[in-house]
């Protein structure tokens, strides 16, 4: 009887640790923050200057990935300018940002990475079937190739992100459309799990216009299916400037459960003036380049900031848990 007591009661204080491990690994912070940078528009014709704009984020980034300091580099498109085959990327991209690649996530964009029937070597490149070029990104090498344009998900932490190549939208829009029904599913599997949820795409929806490109309006579709199931955050670029929106929903409209959308598109390209002045985007500015850090809490909270390398241009702040 003795015994038994004793057995029973070493089990509760085990079962006591246990519980507190729990609570720790919930409550705890930073056990299970998820750490990522994003940028898109990252290199320009021929440049492989280690002191250019995207010279200095290809080695802010690649820093961060060699010191650990970052779990995910989500890739948000236009990797290198112009049109880019295998030989500029080995040559041009890889020489400033080559280091992020064990970190790296990538979507592919329209025109500059990827237009069907002309240059398609963003996916060789990925995967390491470049010459001249054997490493991987982290999906690939997770994942083994991936085609341009093809979508696909991946879980950081409680946070789920789905990848999605806008090239569709203007080059095949039929596409572009089931694509809607793959990421309806997407979303919703993972919501059912308990995930929260993000979106990367490069061309944004929620943005101010430049006298090159006005907000990506055929998006709408896939905007309606974050919306429906409340996406927390999305990440874009093509814009080459920066903007965050308000908590928006599928109308415009500022509301407590909406996206936050972040434009980040300041890799190193030139920089271009806003054109308009949209109610839903809340900070922005042209003049600098840099990155966006951010953490992402098991809660569902996150917190940004934004990393100047050439200018002065700052945006930091949190958002609450739902």
């Amino acid at each position: 009887m003795r015994r038994n007591r004793v057995i029973a009661g070493v089990s509760a204080f085990l079962l006591g640790v246990t519980c507190l491990w729990a609570v720790s690994l919930s409550i705890g912070g930073r056990i299970t923050d998820v750490r990522i940078a994003a940028v898109g528009d990252m290199n320009g014709v021929r440049n492989y200057a280690p002191d250019s704009p995207s010279g200095r984020n290809g080695a802010a980034i690649t820093r961060l990935v060699q010191n650990n300091e970052i779990d995910a580099f989500l890739g948000l498109g236009d990797f290198q300018y112009d049109t880019a085959y295998c030989a500029d990327y080995v040559k041009y991209w890889t020489p400033l940002w080559g280091g992020t690649k064990p970190k790296l996530y990538w979507v592919s964009a329209p025109n500059h990475d990827w237009k069907p029937g002309r240059n398609e070597d963003l996916g060789n490149f990925m995967n390491g079937q470049c010459p001249g070029s054997t490493a991987k990104a982290a999906i690939n090498q997770q994942r083994g190739f991936i085609r341009n344009g093809k979508p696909y998900s991946k879980d950081f932490g409680n946070w789920h992100f789905a990848f999605l190549s806008s090239a569709h939208w203007r080059y095949n829009p039929s596409q572009a459309r089931a694509l809607t029904t793959w990421l309806d599913n997407d979303l919703a599997a993972a919501k059912a799990a308990g995930k929260h949820l993000a979106v990367v795409h490069h061309e944004p929806y929620f943005t101010s216009n430049t006298r090159e490109h006005d907000r990506a309006s055929d998006h709408k579709p896939w905007i309606d299916v974050m919306w429906k199931h409340r996406v927390r955050l999305t990440l874009s670029g093509s814009q080459h400037n920066y903007e965050r929106s308000c908590p928006v929903n599928n109308a415009d409209q500022c509301v407590s459960d909406g996206m936050t959308a972040f434009q980040v598109s300041t890799g190193g390209v030139d920089l271009r003036p806003f054109t308009s002045s949209p109610s839903y985007i809340v900070k922005r500015f042209s003049d600098t380049h840099g990155f966006l850090r951010m953490t992402l809490r098991d809660n569902g909270s996150f917190d940004w900031n934004f990393v100047p390398t050439s200018g002065s241009g700052t945006d930091a702040g949190t958002r609450s848990a739902p």
